[in-house]
């Protein structure tokens, strides 16, 4: 890191010491989701979706939680992504309306089913607890952001909120637990 860069990190971290402790998960949480908002607002993308909000609520409330490790942030919605998008595909739903628009169909709900079922699958498989990407997995299940742009969006949202928590250092002011523990 440059050192204009570092001092300007030293100085936020300075600044943020001085806001009361309470305040100061609010003012992160509240900056992470603003940057995600200007973002979305000049890329004209979903930057700002459901199930984000929980994840900025379990990095600034709970930092040292197994859910709150950025590993199994990004490992939690990209397989939600993943696996909310091929039970999509498998149940012939990939290029019907949204769920939200169209209405629950029988179909509709084995997606959200499954979707949710094989996230907890991967989630176990691979050690990383970060339940709220069942948000995620369920917003992509049901068709309400699925295209390329929009899902590669949530990645890069999570990236943002990540880094944005990492800068203003919450996530990093304790001892974090190892990846896939309690």
């Amino acid at each position: 890191m440059a050192g204009s860069q570092r001092g300007a990190v030293a100085g936020l971290r300075r600044r943020a010491a001085g806001i009361a402790p309470t305040l100061y998960p609010v003012a992160v949480a509240a900056a992470a989701l603003t940057a995600c908002g200007l973002v979305g607002l000049a890329a004209s993308e979903p930057w700002l979706f459901p199930s984000l909000g929980p994840t900025v609520m379990v990095l600034v409330e709970r930092p040292c939680a197994a859910a709150a490790a950025p590993r199994n942030v990004l490992l939690g919605h990209l397989a939600g992504i993943a696996v909310g998008w091929l039970c999509l595909a498998l149940t012939g739903l990939l290029h019907a309306p949204p769920a939200i628009t169209a209405g629950l169909s029988g179909v509709g709900i084995v997606a959200a089913v499954l979707s949710v079922a094989f996230r907890i699958l991967v989630a176990l498989a691979v050690r990383a607890p970060h339940a709220l990407a069942g948000v995620t997995t369920l917003i992509v299940s049901l068709g309400i952001l699925r295209t390329g742009p929009q899902l590669l969006t949530i990645v890069l949202a999570v990236l943002l909120v990540l880094a944005v928590v990492g800068l203003l250092g919450l996530a990093v002011r304790t001892r974090r637990p190892a990846p896939g523990g309690g």
